[in-house]
């Protein structure tokens, strides 16, 4: 098949995983005869300190002419003044908006090989397997925003169809896993989350009732994420409480440098990345962990393309390159041999 991607490097060590995304796409692409026609774009703070404007009008339409789009991480020390006018961040909303990608997919689940690369202990983690379904276009985040020398305020707004949509993202995946779905809010407390569940429930009583819902509030699942993690299976979550929960959930691989992710809307075309930031401390060192840019290639391959094959194969190169002892700096334990970016990348094509 022949697909268009769109690849915005971003900033920090956002243009190495990025980079070694690509090597791992046309490495699929030659195994498999496909051809992946790649375009590189600018977003974040090489954006604004190139064109300024931390996502250009240009570099949109790039992005909605491809079948799928690849983000290495925005942000950065020299662009974090909050009184900045235009900031990083900014164009990373203002992508998602434009690509009306809502539903922010997350998976975790821990590498065997991997288990003691966690702070948490071993036995706790060994039946970890869920999907945390977090809605990226509305709440506080896109709210209205005010700020003066005496007081500031975001407005976190939910419109119900805006739940009611990432509610049945979040059920018909977990109607192709264990039938189970944790809904959390803060619904003793907030408006927003007391409609949240309301909608919730609506919706899974009248289109899901083979789902079993459990409501959990964000404060109890953020502990048990780590008490009790193989309780959860699929998580659905509003925009600010998925950010902080995933960022948790990270720990339970040992390191965000190992979780993807894919944010989908009602299109094929979505949006990929690792959930780690800019990491500008190792940038251009050539020690970042391309493992979750390039688990997030494995779900633009099934996501986007609809490579199935190629998909799973990816997956297992993975595996496979961490079964015998590929690691990373963040990943490796006390006498393990520590891989730079490249190399790892490496190990992974010579597995696939």
């Amino acid at each position: 098949m022949r697909a268009k991607i769109t690849i915005l490097d971003g900033d920090g060590i956002g243009a190495e995983v990025a980079a070694a995304g690509e090597s791992i796409l046309q490495h699929v692409a030659k195994i498999n005869k496909h051809e992946f026609v790649v375009q590189h774009e600018l977003i974040g703070g090489i954006s604004i300190d190139e064109t300024g404007s931390p996502l250009t009008d240009g570099a949109i339409e790039e992005c909605l002419e491809s079948d799928a789009v690849l983000l290495g991480a925005v942000g950065g020390p020299k662009w974090d003044d909050p009184k900045a006018p235009v900031r990083p961040e900014q164009g990373l909303l203002k992508l998602r908006k434009a690509l009306a990608v809502y539903a922010n997919l997350r998976p975790v689940k821990p590498y065997p090989a991997l288990l003691s690369a966690s702070p948490l202990k071993s036995e706790l983690l060994k039946k970890v397997d869920l999907v945390v379904v977090r809605e990226l276009t509305g709440g506080i985040y896109f709210g209205a925003k005010t700020r003066d020398s005496h007081s500031a305020s975001d407005l976190c707004v939910y419109e119900k169809y805006e739940i009611e949509r990432i509610v049945r993202v979040a059920a018909k995946l977990a109607q192709q896993r264990s039938g189970r779905l944790c809904s959390v809010d803060k619904a003793n407390i907030l408006e927003t989350s007391r409609l949240w569940r309301d909608t919730t429930c609506e919706i899974m009583a009248n289109e899901f009732p083979d789902v079993a819902l459990e409501h959990m509030l964000v404060d109890a699942a953020a502990m048990h994420l780590l008490r009790k993690p193989a309780h959860f299976d699929v998580i659905v979550t509003e925009n600010m409480f998925g950010d902080i929960l995933t960022d948790e959930a990270s720990m339970l691989t040992g390191s965000m440098g190992m979780l993807p992710s894919a944010s989908l809307g009602d299109s094929t075309r979505g949006l990929y990345e690792p959930i780690h930031g800019s990491a500008p401390d190792i940038a251009g060192k050539g020690i970042a962990n391309p493992c979750a840019m390039i688990a997030s290639i494995a779900m633009m391959l099934r996501q986007s393309l609809d490579l199935h094959g190629e998909a799973n194969r990816l997956e297992q190169a993975l595996i496979k390159a961490i079964e015998t002892g590929a690691r990373t700096s963040d990943i490796a334990v006390r006498g393990e041999k520590v891989l730079g970016t490249t190399e790892m990348t490496n190990a992974i094509i010579s597995a696939y």
